[in-house]
């Protein structure tokens, strides 16, 4: 079972990486197998195809970044900590520029269970009063990211919001 669960880590940051130079849409499995260091057909094993493993991605994606604003000292540190994240971001940033229609389904806030996820997650350390505020901050930042100043100065102008 860890093996099983090292391969598909290896698999999502082999996606990730690939996703980083080419886009999504240009990335492939054997591509990202071979970045993954793992044989096409264990890609297959984990995943149906590639569709299914971008969505599993950006499950991982979410799970991690609220991981990381949990483990923040305060609201500002989480908000900053997440803003750095998705503004520095090479797969975001590739996406950016090759997948634009991608990244647009991407920040359409919708009912999909991606969404309904990073909204449950948002509320667990933003609180359910604030988290549509923040998600929205986070969110234009795929398109439009910050420089460390601005995050800096816009965390902490948004935690002074949230009290």
């Amino acid at each position: 079972m860890v093996t099983n669960q090292r391969s598909r880590t290896a698999i999502l940051s082999g996606a990730k990486k690939v996703i980083a130079q080419v886009g999504s849409y240009e990335s492939n499995m054997l591509d990202i197998a071979e970045q993954a260091q793992v044989s096409r057909a264990t890609v297959y094993n984990h995943f149906s195809d590639k569709e299914e493993m971008i969505l599993t991605l950006v499950e991982s994606e979410i799970l991690r970044l609220a991981t990381l604003a949990g483990s923040a000292e305060n609201p500002a540190a989480a908000l900053f900590l997440l803003s750095r994240e998705i503004s520095i971001d090479p797969a975001l940033r590739r996406m950016v520029e090759t997948d634009p229609l991608d990244i647009a389904k991407f920040v359409t806030i919708s009912d999909h269970p991606l969404w309904q996820l990073a909204i449950e997650k948002t509320k667990e350390v933003f609180s359910p009063d604030n988290y549509s505020l923040v998600l929205h901050w986070l969110v234009g930042q795929i398109a439009s990211p910050l420089s460390e100043d601005e995050s800096a100065q816009q965390s902490n102008q948004l935690a002074r919001a949230l009290i």
